[in-house]
């Protein structure tokens, strides 16, 4: 038998169950209260609840007769006009099961082309007594300002880590794990606020047995210890290529790292050093410049060890 997916099985199915977003909970649960909804937009980083809030608000709203009632579509896989002049406006005509009016989310809304974004708009306008529509984007900014006036805005941040570690422990309980501290905070640091990432990490872990820890989790995700990072950083800084090149390409190959990916935690570190704060912005600006070109597919191996160069450079004039 198939495992379920675990973002799934722990979804809450009341608004109040959604973990953090104090401010956007509230407000949902006062349209609950009054039964009635405007068209919504939901704008944040992924893995902060945007589907959750859409699908707990139709359960709740409409009980058994929620899947019904209730239309997701991926605006990343279906973004052309069609999709809004087929699907959508079929779904949107029919009257609902026991309710007043149907949902449509559409989800990666920012990913619709613009002229499926002008017919979205109009089909907002022709449906208001059958449906409400419920987009959710990551930037609100990529959102036609028709269809934006037309919204209640709504803002999902980042989870602080004691929200996400609020629900993983829930999750370790129920599937009866042993997390390490150690464990628990490369979860933290890896998601970065993102609790689906979170979870679907913990259940990738959880393969290899029910004692999960910091290396364990590290090996999942390809990424090296924050420790091991700084220690490459300070070594180059510190004048000795050699032994920071030898590094890393050990952290390559423990733990299959890309070349973006070294990168990206280089950048996360670099402003932990304690170095002047005029070289941490040279050196941002330096791993920005190879980000670009390893996204230009350029030789990994041969970029991130010129990029080590550079700080060995810098470092000579921080002594």
């Amino acid at each position: 038998m198939i495992e379920a997916m675990w973002v799934e099985k722990y979804r809450p199915d009341k608004i109040k169950e959604i973990v953090g977003q104090k401010e956007v909970v509230e407000r949902l649960a006062g349209y609950l209260k009054s039964r009635n909804l405007p068209n919504m937009l939901f704008a944040g980083p992924p893995g902060t609840g945007k589907t959750t809030a859409a699908i707990a608000l139709a359960k709740e709203l409409f009980g058994k007769n929620w899947k019904a009632n209730f239309l997701e579509l991926n605006a990343s896989d279906e973004r052309g006009i069609d999709v809004v002049r087929g699907k959508i406006k079929s779904f949107a005509r029919t009257q609902a099961m026991g309710g007043d009016f149907k949902i449509i989310f559409l989800d990666e809304a920012d990913a619709l082309t613009k002229d499926a974004q002008h017919a979205m708009r109009r089909t907002m306008e022709m449906f208001t007594n059958t449906c409400r529509f419920i987009l959710s984007c990551n930037y609100s900014s990529k959102i036609i300002e028709p269809i934006q006036s037309r919204c209640a805005l709504f803002r999902f941040r980042p989870l602080e880590n004691e929200e996400i570690e609020s629900k993983i422990r829930q999750i370790v309980r129920g599937e009866k794990l042993d997390v390490t501290s150690d464990g628990m905070g490369a979860i933290l640091y890896v998601s970065e606020g993102d609790l689906r990432k979170a979870i679907n990490l913990l259940q990738s872990a959880s393969a290899f047995g029910k004692k999960i820890n910091e290396d364990l989790i590290y090996k999942v995700v390809a990424k090296a210890r924050p420790e091991d990072i700084r220690e490459i950083l300070e070594t180059a800084l510190g004048g000795d290529f050699m032994k920071a090149r030898e590094r890393l390409r050990e952290l390559i190959i423990t733990y299959g790292m890309s070349g973006e990916d070294a990168v990206e935690q280089f950048h996360k570190e670099v402003f932990k050093l304690k170095i002047p704060e005029d070289a941490k912005v040279r050196l941002a600006d330096i791993i920005g410049e190879y980000d670009f070109r390893l996204v230009e597919g350029s030789s990994e191996l041969i970029q991130t060890e010129a990029l080590l160069a550079q700080f060995v450079s810098i470092g000579k004039g921080i002594k």
